[in-house]
């Protein structure tokens, strides 16, 4: 979920900017330096909702970010990035936004100076992740990126590091981990309600229409569906599984329109391998309607989600019957817990570390797929979301 149209064209200018200035060019201006540190004060008070401030305003910030931030309890919408002056006068109006609460990427780097942005949401194409990070901990500002952490390891571990060196706290964006039905899903697998997980099917994915052309734009997206719909296949069998898989092997499906797809994959199958015998088979498609599903077995009975990874509408049955949860404000419950760790410091159980994991784990999915080899992940960070926190 990212942005896209004016804030993705004005954002990619600023990223090719950035390469043109090479990958140790500094992202502070002097002049931002030399104001004072206010994010160096003290946390903020405990009767005050935290400021977060969008970065891209494309169809997740506006349908689903900007929308859960009016029902919120511990954070508000306080502050937008967008190089589109149409929507910046949109967004003031709509939200009763400030003016110095509205940055352009030129800009971005003033939040340093502002108090009431406590939070930085990063929502732009995955292969802009990296350098919005960088500059938001250099502003001192705790971050939440959205998924894909990044297009290379290389990037993740960049980010890691500036948010560790600023002593600011990093989030991914994964909704999922604060839905109940997900929730509940780790709970029976990892607590092994029915006997140790055998065997995992996730499936992901719809037909691609091109509204949103930098999703195929490999320099951009860093990859096809598996970026965008296939990590939450590969995140909901890990933390029902509650364990890092030993191997992976993966495989490319047809390209059926090679012109929309001649940067990026048009979709992949991969199967990951556990220590214990068991596997989990996944699907994600850019040109296939699928029918979001996550499906785990084990000897004593079975549980599924379907649909699973939609912002809305997730149904639950075992072998015991219906889940009777009801539905949240996913990104609602997501961004409270993250405000809730900032003012108690506190971990986020979705760390930038598992992010790492992730980016590590879909660059083995690629290899496998590209080689027709098995690929290990012993070298995978080994980060989860236990249920038992």
């Amino acid at each position: 979920m990212h942005d896209t149209n004016d804030d993705y064209l004005n954002a990619r200018r600023a990223f090719l900017r950035t390469l043109s200035l090479g990958t140790g060019a500094t992202l502070v201006g002097a002049s931002a330096l030399a104001r004072p540190l206010r994010w160096l004060a003290e946390s903020p008070a405990a009767d005050r909702k935290l400021g977060v401030a969008l970065v891209g305003l494309g169809k997740y910030s506006t349908g689903q970010l900007a929308p859960a931030l009016q029902q919120t309890q511990h954070c508000q919408l306080a502050g937008i990035v967008t190089g589109s002056l149409a929507k910046a006068a949109q967004w003031k109006q709509q939200y009763s936004l400030p003016d110095n609460n509205i940055y352009d990427y030129k800009t971005f780097d003033r939040m340093i100076d502002n108090p009431d942005i406590d939070i930085v949401y990063v929502v732009l194409p995955n292969a802009l992740h990296a350098e919005y990070v960088v500059r938001a901990a250099q502003a001192g500002k705790h971050v939440i990126c959205e998924k894909p952490m990044a297009t290379s390891v290389a990037d993740a571990q960049r980010m890691i590091a500036a948010m560790q060196k600023a002593g600011k706290k990093f989030s991914i964006g994964y909704r999922l981990h604060f839905e109940p039905h997900h929730r509940e899903m780790m709970r029976l697998g990892q607590q092994q309600a029915f006997g140790p997980v055998q065997h995992l099917w996730a499936d992901n994915g719809f037909k691609f229409n091109n509204d949103t052309p930098w999703r195929v734009n490999k320099g951009l997206s860093g990859g096809g569906p598996l970026m965008d719909m296939g990590i939450y296949c590969l995140q909901g069998c890990l933390y029902t599984k509650g364990q890092l898989p030993v191997s992976v092997t993966a495989s490319f499906i047809p390209k059926t329109d090679p012109v929309l797809f001649k940067e990026v994959e048009a979709g992949v199958n991969w199967q990951l391998q556990f220590a214990d015998g068991s596997v989990a088979d996944c699907r994600t498609s850019y040109a296939e309607n699928m029918s979001s599903r996550l499906r785990a077995e084990a000897s004593k009975g079975w549980a599924e989600l379907a649909p699973s990874f939609g912002y809305g509408g997730i149904e639950g049955r075992t072998s015991q019957g219906t889940m009777n949860i009801q539905n949240v404000n996913q990104q609602a419950a997501q961004m409270d817990d993250f405000a809730l760790c900032v003012r108690n410091n506190q971990p986020t159980r979705v760390p930038g570390e598992m992010g790492l994991r992730d980016v590590q784990l879909l660059e083995a999915i690629y290899r496998a797929a590209e080689t027709g080899q098995k690929i290990s992940t012993k070298d995978v960070v080994a980060v989860f979301d236990k249920v038992n926190r």
